[in-house]
């Protein structure tokens, strides 16, 4: 389904499945991300859930968070992002030991075509948001923008993905797009 008319990258507070169909296939990325075969293989057949809270702290500051669901309501990753691109870690049993950072950047200032292409203006006037999350045990650099775009003839929220591994001279170009399933409960 189709995002709000009025949901904009101030608020994407929601529930949103992705969709696999409209978006990349995502396996060479959880093999350079350093996935077991069987969590490779689960993720691969499972239905991906975000359920998305975005609002303001007492600072002012941007926060979103994301609580990931598999299908059969298995717990998948929690995601904490603050948009003042301040560096902070988090380990998690899919993705281990990390470090990132996100804030809020107009169209014009992301610099990677991959992650700028496909973002119109009249869908992402707020900005767009990104993120940087960096794995130095398993090297890897997930380089995400997220925003809005027109897939067959649809407002959806998609991630553009930029995954590197600077010691194996890897780059990877993925795009991840969501269905809106509805508000968060």
């Amino acid at each position: 389904m189709a995002a709000p008319k009025d949901m904009t990258t101030l608020d994407i507070s929601g529930v949103f499945y992705m969709n696999k169909s409209l978006g990349d296939d995502l396996s060479e990325v959880f093999v350079l991300q350093g996935m077991s075969w069987i969590t490779r293989k689960a993720l691969g057949v499972a239905n991906i859930t975000l359920h998305i809270s975005h609002k303001k702290n007492d600072a002012g500051v941007e926060v979103i968070d994301i609580d990931q669901t598999l299908s059969g309501g298995i717990k998948g990753t929690s995601e904490h992002r603050e948009m003042d691109y301040e560096e902070r870690g988090h380990e998690d049993h899919i993705f281990g030991k990390v470090v990132g950072k996100s804030r809020r950047l107009a169209i014009a200032d992301v610099k990677d075509d991959h992650l700028r292409s496909g973002f119109p203006e009249e869908l992402n006037a707020e900005g767009l948001i990104e993120s940087i999350v960096e794995n130095a045990e398993n090297d890897w650099i997930a380089h995400q923008v997220w925003g809005f775009e027109n897939i067959g003839g649809e407002k959806r929220y998609v991630r553009h993905l930029v995954l590197t591994c600077p010691n194996r001279g890897k780059r990877l170009e993925k795009k991840m797009v969501y269905d809106y399933k509805g508000p968060l409960n």
